[in-house]
């Protein structure tokens, strides 16, 4: 990448982000993030592949170094239960500190609409994806099966994401409060740590 497509992809970058904060990520067009760019109608596509390669570059930008100082935090920990609480607290924990702006509130409801639907970013860096955490509740978890692990890997970021990623409503009545920090790290790690399905009575 020449300095000139990283200087344009910036642009577009900060463009979109200042459009997405102000509107909203699902009344912005990409002709209008050209236009605030100051750039011909084809830039996004040219430099991101598409729309969707723009947020994911966004969401890199903007929510990486976050998740990245996290897993970094959590490299060389023992495994074990301990362990698990300490994973689901970091699962959790940055998108609940998140919410509490409307920054932040806008940034995860693009990463849940853009995650959900597939449980990753499209072409994604391994931070944006369960796999990290995944490795590390198997270790912790040995009794499980891979297969129960990534399962129950899957359905506690969808939580997170459904959880903290809903759009912000219009008013004060639409906005109802996010449920206690606690009780969402206390609800995962209860799914997480459950006897393996495969021990219940009529387990498959």
């Amino acid at each position: 990448m020449t300095p000139t497509d990283a200087s344009t992809r910036q642009r577009l970058l900060a463009a979109a982000k200042q459009l997405f904060l102000e509107k909203g990520a699902d009344q912005v067009s990409l002709r209008a993030v050209n236009a605030a760019a100051g750039l011909n109608p084809g830039a996004v596509h040219y430099h991101f592949g598409s729309r969707e390669g723009l947020v994911t570059a966004l969401l890199e930008q903007e929510l990486g170094p976050i998740l990245n100082v996290h897993w970094a935090q959590e490299r060389g920990q023992a495994a074990g239960k301990p362990e698990i609480r300490r994973l689901v607290e970091g699962l959790v924990e940055p998108f609940a500190d998140l919410v509490t702006t409307r920054d932040g509130r806008v940034l995860c409801h693009l990463l849940a609409r853009t995650a959900l639907p597939s449980g990753q970013l499209p072409n994604a860096p391994t931070a944006f994806t369960p796999a990290p955490f995944e490795v590390r509740v198997g270790r912790a978890l040995p009794e499980l099966a891979p297969q129960e692990v990534s399962e129950r890997c899957a359905l506690a970021f969808t939580l997170v994401m459904e959880t903290y990623g809903r759009p912000m409503g219009k008013g004060p009545a639409q906005n109802a409060p996010f449920p206690a920090t606690a009780t969402v790290v206390a609800f995962i790690l209860a799914g997480l740590t459950a006897p393996s399905a495969a021990e219940e009575p009529g387990g498959k």
